[in-house]
């Protein structure tokens, strides 16, 4: 094999991370995007908190059931000192968030609610900016903008009571994307455990508000709903959004993640919502086109690796991992390793490997 032929097979292996993490975050974004409509009607009749420890519940057993399959120390295991930050995103994403999705669903149609997720995506990126400074091109701005657009555009035309619940699904928004930007530091753990973790501490902290309360449990059928919604959309979805999260970074996952709440569009109508009319349509139109713009960007440039010392699964074939081992190693393992100091140029996402600083900033 020439030396032209070597370099190119490198090239594909360390694309392939990329369009890796594109793809588990474009799944993660089916199964989120659905929920809206189904959460509307089945937590009709169930207090907020109530339904939000339900989803979480769901959430946590399924990843409990996840992790009796032994992986053979494939994924980086939780620590101690792990603790305090899943429990802030047990708080924001799995207390918070839910309980204002559940009232702003409650107070505007299942379409307009399920496209106001979107907003998750620019919010998260622009948190990824400032926290992480993670890199945002002009592309990205553009596309952030015109979510941000969309989302004025709908809430702005619609009357109050859609407004109002318009506020609270924005609220939702931001505050998963706190949860997103926080938990980046949980990626590279084992994403089963810390969705088992932030599930059950979830689900366990709203079902003590909503028993002090005093509010009202759904019915059975609706009360399996819920653990099942939960299950996929929160539990399996976060599953995939932090493999996601760890090979491209905050910021694009969640620019893919934004195609998330056309599905719940589309389960909203085929589940009998109204069109919400020409507002719905021109918010769509704008939203469509900053998902596109996300969808499409690119980000490749010469870069230089800082020596590095972590633990986190990995493989030998992208590019980064050079290490050597006492016996011979195949597939995904976790194990702590170090990096040397390595300057080289392809198309990479802002993974722990690429947080490197920009022209420009």
């Amino acid at each position: 094999m020439n030396a032209h032929s070597t370099g190119a097979e490198s090239r594909r292996r360390r694309a392939k991370p990329i369009a890796r993490g594109v793809l588990l975050a474009g799944l993660a974004a089916v199964l989120f995007g659905a929920i809206a409509p189904v959460v509307k009607q089945a937590s009709a009749q169930a207090g907020t908190f109530a339904a939000g420890a339900l989803l979480y519940l769901g959430a946590g057993l399924a990843s409990l059931v996840s992790l009796t399959v032994g992986r053979g120390g494939v994924e980086a295991p939780l620590r101690r000192g792990s603790m305090p930050r899943l429990a802030a995103v047990a708080l924001l994403g799995a207390v918070l968030a839910p309980a204002a999705l559940v009232l702003g669903l409650r107070q505007t149609d299942a379409a307009s609610g399920a496209l106001l997720l979107a907003l998750e995506a620019p919010l998260t990126l622009l948190l990824a900016r400032l926290l992480y400074r993670e890199h945002v091109g002009r592309r990205a701005l553009a596309a952030m903008l015109l979510i941000f657009a969309g989302s004025l555009v709908l809430g702005g035309v619609a009357g109050w009571r859609a407004s109002s619940g318009g506020a609270l699904v924005a609220l939702a928004t931001l505050l998963w994307a706190l949860d997103n930007t926080v938990s980046r530091a949980l990626a590279e753990l084992d994403p089963v455990s810390v969705v088992a973790a932030k599930g059950l501490m979830g689900a366990l902290a709203s079902a003590s508000v909503a028993v002090a309360l005093g509010e009202s449990w759904p019915a059975l059928t609706s009360t399996l709903t819920l653990l099942a919604v939960g299950a996929a959309g929160f539990g399996v979805s976060l599953q995939l959004y932090l493999r996601a999260q760890r090979t491209v970074g905050a910021a694009r996952t969640a620019s893919v993640f934004a195609a998330a709440p056309f599905v719940g569009v589309l389960a909203a109508f085929a589940l009998g919502s109204p069109p919400p009319g020409a507002a719905f349509a021109a918010a769509l139109l704008l939203v469509g086109l900053g998902v596109a713009l996300h969808a499409t960007e690119s980000h490749r440039h010469l870069h230089r690796h800082a020596a590095l010392a972590h633990e986190h699964a990995h493989v030998h074939e992208d590019g980064h991992h050079d290490h050597s081992h006492p016996f011979p190693v195949v597939g995904p393992h976790s194990h702590p390793h170090e990096h040397q100091a390595l300057e080289h140029e392809h198309d990479h996402g802002e993974d722990t490997h690429h947080l490197h600083a920009h022209r420009g900033g």
